[in-house]
């Protein structure tokens, strides 16, 4: 008896050790976990910073169409011979002349064999397949805090059956003790006991310390600050709306085709590296384009004012057309379009491979869910057979029928069913989530 007591008071001060360390808690519901983890996530920032110049990217090839406008202006001093004209003659002189000279230029492509419109096309492409590229990462992240939400929920669930199963041994140590003080039972059933109990002191502590990981992993996924851990707010896994019981294999592909972000994402980067390849190829083409120029100077050889000869004397305008007959560049413009026929392909090959790693993920999903909702089902059942077995074992033990081996496993057998079904419920509810990540139709809301 002694060595019992010392061996409870051991594991008691064992349990409470974990409290003594003052941590911060965080109320936590699933929908600001995900606010947190968006926040924290890598990748998801990296996406986020992408998207600027996605969108800047467009903005300009939009922009493109537009024409170039320059102002240039010149300041400089000339000292040397200087070329004038006197009197209808050519005069050469050593003075110092100062000149100031300004001008504004306009540029307007006119044709480029239809690049402008193919470069506009492609980064609209490829904006629109960073947008579905962020929607599939958040819905990665969304996955990812769900995993782990719902971890911390079924370990705090299977502490509270350690820790009902050990009160429930308590209790039924103490009617032991009064079973061998009034001589119904012997004393090794009372030392029986005594293990059993200190066992489910061990499997209570288990169970925290399996809690306190997966809360500090949550922690760290969120980037909590250090000393502080999430106190979530509980879910109802056995409240759900969506079943994909019903449905079959070929159905859930397709569905999976249809709303998967990321498989949207490589089809519009194909087509945008296709149009990025057409507009190389437009290079090849000539190319004419529309300029206007307007340009004026100021000279102190002429005795005329600044605003004289800026504004009436000196300015001039042209208007034409600029021709470019492309004929030998050095193979640039070849080099150009074998490396977007490079992307081109590299695109559609990640897209072939995309497609078959949606099916494999929709099939394994399924699989899993199907699984899942067997075994919840059974699980279910099997609560019920182990809870009748164990009340009946008890009584039994009571009026000294059974003995404490047929107890004892009557006890794991109805605490193994609870844990085994609390594990089905909530795998059932994780199985249903990545259900819905596999066929893009997590909500990120």
């Amino acid at each position: 008896m002694n060595s019992y007591k010392f061996l409870v008071t051991l594991l008691t001060l064992a349990c409470c050790s974990f409290g003594t360390y003052a941590q911060d808690t965080l109320r936590l519901d699933f929908r600001q976990a995900v606010a947190y983890g968006l926040d924290a996530n890598l990748e998801y920032k990296i996406q986020e910073n992408n998207m600027e110049i996605l969108k800047k990217q467009k903005q300009v090839a939009a922009l493109s169409h537009l024409p170039s406008v320059g102002i240039n202006s010149n300041l400089l001093r000339q000292s040397g011979q200087q070329f004038q004209q006197v009197e209808g003659e050519i005069v050469v002189t050593n003075v110092t002349n100062e000149i100031v000279s300004g001008g504004l230029n306009m540029n307007m492509p006119v044709f480029n064999a239809g690049r402008r419109i193919l470069d506009t096309q492609s980064a609209k492409l490829a904006f629109e397949a960073g947008e579905k590229g962020l929607e599939r990462a958040k819905q990665q992240v969304v996955f990812d805090v769900a995993q782990r939400y719902l971890q911390v929920l079924l370990d705090q669930e299977l502490l509270k059956i350690a820790i009902e199963n050990l009160e429930n041994q308590q209790e039924q140590l103490r009617q032991i003790e009064g079973f061998v003080e009034a001589g119904l039972r012997t004393v090794s059933d009372l030392y029986n006991q005594q293990s059993e109990v200190a066992r489910l002191q061990c499997v209570k502590v288990d169970a925290e310390i399996q809690l306190e990981n997966d809360l500090w992993s949550l922690s760290e996924y969120l980037q909590l600050e250090a000393g502080k851990i999430p106190d979530l707010e509980p879910v109802d896994p056995t409240n759900s709306s969506v079943s994909f019981a019903e449905q079959n294999l070929g159905e859930l592909y397709e569905l999976a085709m249809a709303n998967r972000a990321d498989m949207k994402q490589q089809e519009l980067l194909v087509s945008s590296t296709k149009k990025d390849v057409q507009a190389r190829k437009a290079m090849y083409f000539p190319r004419v384009s529309a300029f206007y120029n307007y340009n004026t100077f100021f000279t102190s050889l002429d005795s005329r004012s600044l605003r004289e000869q800026l504004l009436r004397i000196y300015p001039q305008n042209t208007l034409g057309l600029n021709l470019v007959i492309p004929i030998f560049s050095n193979w640039q413009t070849r080099l150009d379009v074998s490396r977007a026929k490079v992307a081109y392909e590299n695109q559609q090959l990640t897209l072939q491979s995309l497609d078959r790693r949606v099916y494999q993920d929709v099939r394994l999903a399924w699989q899993n869910y199907k699984a899942a909702k067997l075994k919840e089902q059974n699980t279910g059942l099997q609560v019920l057979a182990a809870e009748e077995a164990r009340n009946a074992v008890q009584e039994r033990f009571r009026l000294g029928i059974s003995n404490f081996v047929d107890l004892s496993a009557a006890n794991q057998q109805f605490v193994a069913a609870q844990a085994d079904q609390a594990q089905a419920i909530y795998t059932l509810y994780f199985q249903e989530v990545l259900m819905q990540f596999a066929l893009g139709t997590l909500s990120t809301d």
